[in-house]
């Protein structure tokens, strides 16, 4: 697997530096594939026309970048705002599950079984396919015109009905053998495998939801749309809150009612936490619908007409499964690896999956926020550069977004590490979950921390790999990276002895090598990306400083209940944010000195002038 890997990344170093040249296809084995090449030849001009007019993201100069930058920061913001509202509402979602359910047997076989779903949402929302049908649609676009993009888009998507939906039978066959692959240790806790089993077959059509919600996103993002379709996670979570609640009043209004009065009452029936998670699973399946078909609208008004018709030899299918299918693998490093955690922890007792998944659900927030949200933006960008051979705009783009993804990154994994107890008491303290869940849950979510910044950047990383249509590096890196993950975790656990921090910890380290090397491979391939380290002594300057107001805080105000959590929480969130611009920004960090600039241009009579900043 090593020398696999070392191959991998000394072909990435040796292959030649011309970006027109690494965009094309790899092995072109048609006559119409090189038809597309030759035509991608002739329309280049049109193409490169088109994109410099682009939302003022030019390709030459220093004006042009500057307008790239904005561009991106802008956009970025539009989906940070959308994916921030979706995970808001997806921690109110696990909030209400941990209320119901506590830290327990139902609550460990919900977080598996939908283990592969969620797996599966990443991989098409946020990672394999929207990355190569995003690059293959804006390409058709550009060479074939809008009737040719349109009819590609209605290929994949039929292509993924099929598919897909033969995966949700094999799902619902094979469900008892992938729960005891997932999580061999619920074998030991009378009927937890079995009701996993339930659940997993209950939610295995939330795939095919998924997929084609997927389709619609590439198209609106490929015609300039961020902000629909990064809402339609909201929507998903709306209904699996709305709609699962309904259906596990429906189903035991007993247990649900007598969740907040924990020790008062009659005991809820026998079964009745079974049937209570059953109808939060029938909550999550109808988000998921919602979640496709709130974009079909917008969809429809881009120009969309859906075609039932096949196309397995069409080019611009073979170019998204070949670019998928290696990018399948480096999408989901990081699922499978919090899957690998699963595992192990499934063998802890009850209470360890769940505690793991709560702190990884903090950790989402920010990962939305930031990586997948600047991610998302900047590959429509750096795909139309690759197209243009502009190395130079290539590697601005990719360097301006990891910049912005390691300045909003650190200061949140510090605030998280540092503020973990109390972030974790507020939201989910109630109900059923226990001070011991916060405690753990807690614990974990200070080792996920220390990788979030690797998290964040490898969805910037790997998406502009498949701009330069190289999906293979990113799957040998995850490779990689999924098999050191299970060794280590191996030893944590079964050598020695410890608990779920430890598996957390394993995955923050791996989620940072895989960051490193992607990192370094790229360099590789594309030139050195200048401004990067530069930046990272203001960033860490300000990191420290957002721990120390942090834990200064922590310290005057100790807080144990709800009412002091939430007291220490509103001071200690925007003092040690404030705490990491101006420290940045004395430190010379442009980006800081920008959001104080845009921070004071709201007082008035405010002054936001000040010396140029580094970098």
């Amino acid at each position: 697997m090593v020398d696999r890997f070392a191959e991998v990344a000394q072909r990435a170093a040796e292959e030649p530096a011309d970006l027109g040249q690494l965009a094309r296809p790899e092995n072109q084995q048609n006559d119409d594939e090189d038809d597309q090449q030759l035509r991608y030849a002739q329309t280049k001009h049109r193409h490169d026309t088109n994109a410099a007019g682009d939302e003022s993201q030019g390709v030459s100069g220093p004006e042009g970048r500057s307008g790239r930058g904005e561009g991106l920061v802008r956009s970025s913001a539009v989906v940070a705002l959308a994916v921030g509202v979706s995970r808001v509402l997806g921690l109110v979602r696990e909030q209400v599950f941990a209320g119901l359910f506590g830290a327990g047997r139902e609550l460990d076989a919900f977080v598996t079984a939908f283990r592969i779903p969620n797996l599966f949402r990443d991989l098409f929302a946020e990672g394999a396919l929207s990355a190569a049908f995003v690059t293959t649609f804006a390409r058709w676009r550009a060479t074939e015109g809008d009737a040719a993009a349109w009819r590609l888009a209605a290929r994949v998507a039929n292509a993924l009905a099929l598919v897909v939906g033969l995966l949700v039978v094999a799902g619902m066959v094979f469900a008892p053998g992938v729960v005891e692959l997932i999580a061999p240790g619920f074998a030991a806790v009378p009927g937890k495998a079995q009701l996993t089993v339930e659940l997993t077959r209950l939610m295995a059509p939330f795939l095919l939801f998924v997929a084609l919600a997927a389709v619609a996103m590439g198209v609106l993002n490929t015609h300039g749309q961020f902000g629909v379709p990064a809402s339609a996670s909201s929507f998903f979570n709306l209904g699996s809150i709305v709609v699962g609640c309904g259906a596990a009043w429906w189903l035991a209004p007993d247990f649900v009612a007598s969740a907040w009065r924990v020790g008062d009452g009659p005991a809820p029936s026998e079964g009745a936490a079974g049937r209570a998670i059953l109808g939060m699973a029938i909550g999550t399946l109808a988000g998921g619908l919602l979640q496709l078909v709130i974009q079909l609208p917008a969809v429809w008004r881009s120009g969309y007409r859906h075609r039932w018709e096949m196309g397995w030899r069409d080019p611009g299918v073979r170019a998204v499964l070949r670019l998928m299918a290696p990018a399948t693998i480096g999408a989901a490093a990081v699922q499978i690896n919090v899957m690998v955690s699963t595992n192990f922890a499934s063998a802890l007792g009850d209470g360890a999956v769940s505690w793991l998944n709560v702190a990884f659900r903090f950790m989402q927030l920010p990962i939305g926020l930031f990586g997948v949200a600047v991610g998302t933006v900047a590959l429509p960008t750096a795909a139309r550069q690759v197209a243009a051979a502009d190395r130079d705009g290539f590697r601005s783009t990719v360097t301006r977004a990891l910049r912005l993804v390691l300045t909003l990154c650190v200061p949140a994994a510090v605030g998280l590490a540092v503020l973990s107890r109390d972030i974790v008491g507020v939201i989910y303290e109630h109900g059923r979950f226990t001070p011991r869940d916060t405690a753990m849950a807690a614990q974990a979510l200070v080792a996920y921390s220390f990788g979030l910044a690797g998290y964040a950047n490898v969805k910037v990383l790997v998406p502009a790999f498949y701009a330069l249509g190289d999906a293979r590096t990113p799957a040998a890196v995850a490779v990689f990276s999924i098999v050191v993950n299970a060794l280590l975790a191996w030893v944590a656990v079964h050598v020695l002895g410890l608990g779920p921090s430890a598996l957390a910890l394993v995955t923050s380290i791996v989620a940072l090598m895989n960051f490193l090397v992607l990192f370094v491979v790229l360099q590789a391939r594309v030139g050195r990306l200048e401004r990067l380290v530069p930046a990272l002594g203001p960033i860490l300057g300000g990191g420290l400083a957002t721990g120390l107001v942090a834990a200064g805080l922590r310290y005057l105000l100790p807080a144990e209940s709800f009412q002091a959590r939430l007291v220490l929480l509103a001071l200690a969130v925007p003092l040690a944010a404030t705490a990491f611009v101006v420290v940045a920004d004395l430190l010379g960090l442009a980006e800081a000195r920008s959001l104080r600039r845009r921070l004071l241009a709201r007082w008035p009579g405010s002054s936001a002038d000040g010396g140029s900043g580094a970098g």
